[in-house]
């Protein structure tokens, strides 16, 4: 497999505090998450997925906590997650539509990661700093799978907040799903949006 991406520098090596690149630039302003409907195969392999994820876990993170973890869907494992969700909304005897879209919410793509927040009670850094970083994270993941040549989308939807669902994901009392990150190739363009501006959003502080 060819690495898409150098190396993780050795520990205490100096990095430039910036990085200039045309490319960079046009890809976050041009950056767009696929619509879920259109994401098909082929997606990143194994080793291509870990080689996205340690990239993508070049985040901030205070105190060098790493408050993440993931669990990946490949495969048959999609379709026993979603058999799983089906099974958790039948019991609840929620109609067959919204059993039929539960039972087949992990084949839209061909990988999807579950982004766990998974905090660390140092007793120093607040939990939501750490929350943050997990965000950070699936944002970046999102990058990380753009520029390698993958389409993805990060979605939460019921399951991210239900705790039937957070059981099979094995979650602790203090884990939350951060988003389910859908990767796979575009088969068709997705629209640009109407995006909020920054007339209003901006505040400039002058002092109390």
């Amino acid at each position: 497999m060819t690495k898409r991406f150098p190396p993780a520098p050795p520990r205490d090596l100096p990095l430039a505090g910036a990085r200039p690149s045309a490319d960079a630039r046009a890809l976050l302003a041009l950056r767009k998450s696929a619509n879920k409907l259109i994401l098909g195969e082929p997606g990143p392999s194994p080793e291509e997925l870990d080689e996205l994820l340690g990239v993508a876990m070049r985040v901030p993170d205070h105190r060098k906590l790493g408050p993440w973890r993931f669990v990946v869907f490949e495969g048959e494992a999609r379709t026993q997650f979603g058999a799983e969700l089906g099974r958790i909304l039948r019991g609840r005897s929620a109609a067959d539509q919204q059993v039929e879209e539960a039972e087949k919410s992990m084949l839209r793509a061909p990988v999807v990661v579950a982004v766990i927040s998974s905090p660390v009670e140092d007793g120093r850094t607040p939990v939501w700093e750490q929350e943050l970083s997990a965000g950070a994270l699936c944002y970046n993941l999102l990058l990380a799978a753009n520029a390698s040549g993958w389409a993805g989308v990060w979605l939460s939807e019921w399951a991210a907040y239900d705790k039937d669902a957070g059981v099979l994901l094995a979650l602790t009392s203090s884990e939350r799903v951060a988003g389910f990150v859908h990767l796979g190739t575009a088969k068709a363009p997705t629209p640009e949006r109407v995006r909020a501006g920054p007339e209003g959003r901006i505040q400039r502080w002058k002092g109390a």
